[in-house]
């Protein structure tokens, strides 16, 4: 008799115990759910408002050739300034997703790497990663003129020198939400689905 009513207290204990795992499970997909709702690069309330016209700047590249940053281009390219750091695992893991993104988007974008630090590892960084067919900045100057002040950081220039997007990227959809936001003409995927449930309650 004694060992039925233990076996019956272990199954009740059981079941509680199991019962505050799935309570503690369905709070954990709340809290992702609304982490990735909605998806977009993080648009820091500080700096420089999209569609201004974005500060020009002269800078060089590792190979000392000198390069425009922010300024008309002729040839009808926008410009990505992805700002990054050798040391910065965010940013390293985004690598391959600027790389794909190079090849998919050429026919309308150029990507500018942009960091600034020591030259012997900004060098060994492009080397150890394949980073030969970026544009890569040093430039302190450049990260302040744009305001930056937390990494991976990209601002997006249309090809009239203009702002269109700008935000902290820590993933590929991320990176893929300032692109999004050129082609809806808005200054980010939030303000877009923030508008269109406005429209949809009006």
């Amino acid at each position: 008799m004694s060992a039925l009513v233990v076996s019956n207290v272990i199954l009740w204990v059981l079941l509680a115990a199991l019962s505050l795992v799935v309570l503690a499970l369905v709070r954990q997909v709340g809290v992702l759910h609304e982490r990735i709702t909605p998806v977009g690069a993080l648009m820091l309330a500080k700096g420089l408002k999209v569609g201004e016209l974005a500060p020009a700047l002269t800078v060089a590249d590792l190979a000392d050739r000198p390069l425009r940053v922010g300024a008309p281009r002729a040839d009808g390219l926008s410009t990505l300034v992805m700002f990054v750091s050798p040391t910065c695992p965010v940013c390293k893991a985004l690598l391959p997703v600027l790389k794909s993104s190079c090849r998919s988007e050429q026919s309308w974008l150029e990507i500018v790497l942009a960091s600034d630090g020591d030259l012997a590892n900004q060098r060994e960084f492009v080397a150890e990663h394949g980073l030969e067919t970026f544009p890569y900045v040093v430039s302190a100057a450049l990260g302040m003129t744009y305001q930056v002040n937390r990494l991976p950081f990209a601002v997006l220039i249309d090809p009239d020198g203009v702002l269109c997007a700008r935000g902290l990227i820590n993933s590929r959809e991320h990176l893929e939400s300032l692109f999004e936001a050129k082609r809806l003409g808005v200054a980010s995927l939030q303000d877009y689905l923030e508008d269109s449930a406005r429209n949809r309650a009006a």
